[in-house]
Formats: C-alpha cells, sequence, structure tokens
C-alpha cells in the first residue's frame, strides 16, 4: 500500500492548491454572475477557452515527454529540463510576439475589434503561463509538492485580491469615499474596463509566479540538445494532438454556442452554461489533483512487478471517489445552486451531466498510461481526434435545436467513447487487470441513486437532505463492502 498512500498523499497535496484555487474562483462566480450579465460574462467563458487550447499548442506535450525522459535517463536529467525549458522559452516567446504585431487583426476576427487590449492581455497571459508549466512539472518530477503548492497559492492569493480590489472595492470607494481617495482611485480604476479587470488580475499573478519559479528556471545547466529535442518532439507531438482534439471535446462547445445561437442570445447563453460548468467544480478539482500526482507516480510505479495490478487498484479508488462527488453535488444541488446567480439557474439540468462526462474523462487520463508507457502516443491522438469529430458532429445537430442541453450530452457521449475506446485497445497493447464490470456497476448504481432522489422532490426540505444523506451514505457503505482491497485500504489509511 505505501505506493498507493503516496500518491493518496501527493494527491492531497497537490489538490490543496487546486482547491483553494478552484474553490476560491468558484467562490467569485457568485460575484460574477451578479456584478456581470449573462453576456458579459460569456465575455470571459470564450475569452479562457482561448487561453486552453492555446496552452495546449504553447506547452506541446513537452511536461509529459519531460517526465518520461527524465524518468529514461536519470544521470540526464538536467540536459532534458534544460532542453525542454529553452524549447517551450522560444515557442512562448515568439507566440507573444506574434500576438502583439497582429494584435488588431486578431481581435477583429475575434470579434472584439473594440477591446485590442483583451487580446494583449491574455497573449501575455498564455505565453506566461506556457512557460511556467516546465519548471511546475520540474518540481512534480522532484516530488516537491509542498513547493509546488506555495508558488501556486502565491499566484491565486495576488489573482483572486486583484479581482476583489478591481470589481468591488474601487467601486465601493467611488460611491462612498472623499474627493481625495476618490481622486488617486480614479487613475487606476476605469468603470468602463469592466470584464477587462478578470483579465489584468491574471496577467499579474501569471507574472508573480513565473518571478516565484525563476530559481527553478536558473537550474539550466547545459544548451539543449538537438537530438534529445528532436526525439522529445516525436513522443509528444502527438499528445499535442491529443491535447487539441481534447480541447476541442473539452471547450469548443461554448465556441459553437456563440456562433450557432442567435446573436441577440448567443451571448447570454454562453454565460449560462460557463456558469453551470462551474457547479462541477469539485469533481474537476479533484481530477486535476489526481492528474498532477498520478502522472510522475505511473511512470515511476511502471518498474514495480506489480504496477499493473496497482493500476487497476488506483482506476477503483478513483471512480469511487468521483462518484462520491458526482452524489455530493447532484443530491444537494439545492445548495449548491445558491453559488450563483437566479438568472443562472436554468442551466442547472445539466449539472449531472457535465459531472459524468468529467467522470469519464477521469477514467480516460487512467486508461491513457497504457499508451504513454509503451511510446505509442499516436494512439491517443487517434482517440481524441475521433472524440473531437463527435463532439463537432453532435454540437452542429444538436445545438441549434436544444442549446446547451445538446452540448452537455455530446460531451459525455464524447468522455465516454474515448474512455471506451482507450480500454479496449490498451487491454491489447498493455493489459492491466481493471474491474470494468465492477466499475460499471457502480456507475450504475450511483445514476439509480440519483435518479431515485427524485422522488423526494416532495417531502420538507429537512426531511429531504436527511434522506439524501442516507443515500450518500448507502453509496458509500455498498462501495466498501464490496471491495476487499478498499476496505484493506482504508484500515491502512486509518493506521497510517
Amino acid at each position: 500500500m505505501n505506493p498507493l498512500r503516496r500518491l493518496a498523499g501527493q494527491t492531497a497535496i497537490y489538490g490543496l492548491s487546486s482547491i483553494v484555487g478552484r474553490l476560491i474562483n468558484f467562490l467569485l462566480v457568485p460575484l460574477y454572475t451578479r456584478v456581470f450579465l449573462p453576456g458579459e460574462y460569456g465575455v470571459v467563458t470564450i475569452m479562457y477557452t482561448y487561453v486552453a487550447v492555446l496552452l495546449i499548442v504553447l506547452t506541446y506535450g513537452m511536461e509529459t515527454a519531460y517526465f518520461r525522459f527524465a524518468e529514461q535517463n536519470p544521470e540526464q536529467k538536467n540536459k532534458v529540463f534544460s532542453t525542454t525549458l529553452l524549447s517551450v522559452l522560444f515557442t512562448s516567446s515568439l507566440f507573444i510576439l506574434v500576438v502583439m504585431l497582429w494584435r488588431q487583426d486578431l481581435a477583429t476576427v475575434m470579434r472584439y475589434p473594440d477591446n485590442v487590449e483583451y487580446i494583449v492581455w491574455i497573449g501575455l497571459i498564455i505565453g506566461m503561463d506556457a512557460l511556467a508549466a516546465i519548471p511546475f512539472a520540474r518540481l512534480r518530477a522532484e516530488n516537491k509538492p509542498l513547493r509546488f503548492v506555495v508558488i501556486r497559492l502565491a499566484g491565486i492569493a495576488v489573482n483572486i485580491s486583484l479581482v476583489l480590489f478591481f470589481l468591488l472595492l474601487c467601486p465601493w470607494l467611488m460611491e462612498n469615499a472623499g474627493d481625495t481617495v476618490r481622486q488617486y482611485v480614479t487613475y487606476i480604476y476605469k468603470p468602463e474596463i469592466g470584464v477587462g479587470y478578470v483579465f489584468i488580475a491574471n496577467l499579474i499573478a501569471s507574472s508573480v509566479t513565473l518571478l516565484l519559479l525563476s530559481p527553478v528556471m536558473r537550474q539550466v545547466r547545459t544548451k539543449p540538445d538537438p537530438v534529445l529535442l528532436r526525439k522529445m518532439l516525436i513522443y509528444a507531438l502527438p499528445l499535442l494532438v491529443a491535447g487539441l482534439a481534447g480541447w476541442v471535446n473539452e471547450a469548443l462547445d461554448k465556441l459553437l454556442l456563440k456562433f450557432l445561437l442567435p446573436e441577440e442570445t448567443a451571448m447570454s447563453q454562453v454565460g449560462i452554461y460557463g456558469a453551470v460548468y462551474k457547479l462541477a467544480i469539485m469533481m474537476t478539482i479533484f481530477i486535476q489533483a489526481f492528474r498532477f500526482a498520478a502522472e510522475p507516480f505511473f511512470f515511476a510505479q511502471a518498474k514495480q512487478k506489480d504496477a499493473k495490478q496497482t493500476y487497476a487498484q488506483v482506476m477503483n479508488y478513483f471512480v469511487i471517489a468521483c462518484l462520491t462527488i458526482f452524489l455530493g453535488i447532484t443530491l444537494f444541488i439545492d445548495v449548491v445552486k445558491h453559488f450563483i446567480g437566479p438568472q443562472y439557474h436554468e442551466g442547472l439540468i445539466v449539472v449531472p451531466i457535465l459531472l459524468l462526462a468529467n467522470l469519464f474523462l477521469g477514467i480516460y487520463f487512467n486508461l491513457s498510461i497504457w499508451y504513454k508507457l509503451t511510446g505509442k502516443t499516436y494512439y491517443g491522438a487517434w482517440f481524441s481526434v475521433i472524440g473531437a469529430v463527435v463532439t463537432i458532429l453532435l454540437n452542429l445537430w444538436w445545438i441549434p435545436i436544444v442549446g446547451y442541453y445538446g452540448s452537455a450530452w455530446a460531451t459525455l457521449i464524447c468522455y465516454f467513447s474515448l474512455a471506451m475506446l482507450s480500454y479496449l485497445f490498451g487491454q491489447k497493447h498493455y493489459r492491466i487487470p481493471y474491474q470494468l464490470i465492477r466499475n460499471l456497476l457502480m456507475i450504475s448504481f450511483a445514476i439509480l441513486i440519483f435518479l431515485i432522489s427524485f422522488f423526494t422532490a416532495g417531502i420538507p426540505t429537512t426531511l429531504m437532505y436527511v434522506v439524501h444523506l442516507f443515500l450518500l451514505g448507502l453509496f458509500l457503505m455498498v462501495s466498501i463492502a464490496t471491495d476487499s482491497s478498499l476496505r484493506t485500504g482504508i484500515k491502512s489509511f486509518m493506521r497510517f
């Protein structure tokens, strides 16, 4: 159990920064959805959709390549790090230069011709965050989660503090402070910037994060190795394709909503969909924290004789944890919904669908270890491309008919398909004894409990919550009772 205990411990530590950051950002959603109209919040949703895809492009799979080559060649870890960092530094700098030179054209194409500054701010954020990904990866590879967390939390603290400063404190001072204070505030605060302050806060926070990572970046001791870089790119580029296709699966629906729905309602629908998407935050946080800890863990564990059994156990625990989160949110959605403004509540119907979609995305990540360990990363590219085609076709078909409801279902179908494809091919090339039937039964049991909860709608609220808490406890008891390894694991963790 020691490897699993270490994985759980590091997941918890990495999760601290993810939980705090995502939770605080989640707690800002009530602010955003009350300060901004749905159409204005739609701008934030769309711009960060672009951020997501461009970060994938500018890191081009080099994080995973760094883990693999550093693990395979321990005596050349510094050379691998130097080659990776300098490569990403070059491409990120080139990207920022292109954005600066063609900012007006880009703003026009993206339908923000009057807000060129958005393009500049977002371009700088993307370039710096892409560069920061490599020193963060080194901290993960060197098992320094505490340092990783401290730096991440520092950036988060700066970001959130500035958002509150610009969106709450400055407007309050403009209305309530004396003339002298208001005069000083006008030097740094312009109400017409509006949602732009979300990007300004992020830009400053990204700068602070990069500054804090500079000691790690200064560990570059050698020049980039062209031969090594070529090998890393061959390994990484299929992951870039997979990442881009994954972005299509995860985020393209928001852009399609903008362009496929009538212009007078599109941004409002994007804003509503983006807000309710945030209600799946705990599932997203857990998956992100798990990924931070699991990727270097999986590569390190591959040398052990019982590695495949460990991977199967990890999958069991992962599924149970995600299903617990699924039930925790859906059974108490009447409480969770108050984190977004009332005008966004019409989108709550898609929250269970999005939670299940994220569950299968996490399962797919677990399953993807086979093609990363065997070096057959092109399978990941093909799977993701297939998923992207499914996502695009279903969104093009369903968005004009049912709007974001169709987008949610398309996301679920896509991630379920990816998980099944990876499982089927993985069992041929790198057989891992996953308990497929059991995990599918547990997923079905959780969905059944969710459906049963609908019959409690007419009873008093307090009693309803008691029943829902009982249903959640029932799921956990059945999960533990039907899995001896889980019982053993819990006892081991309790003794630890």
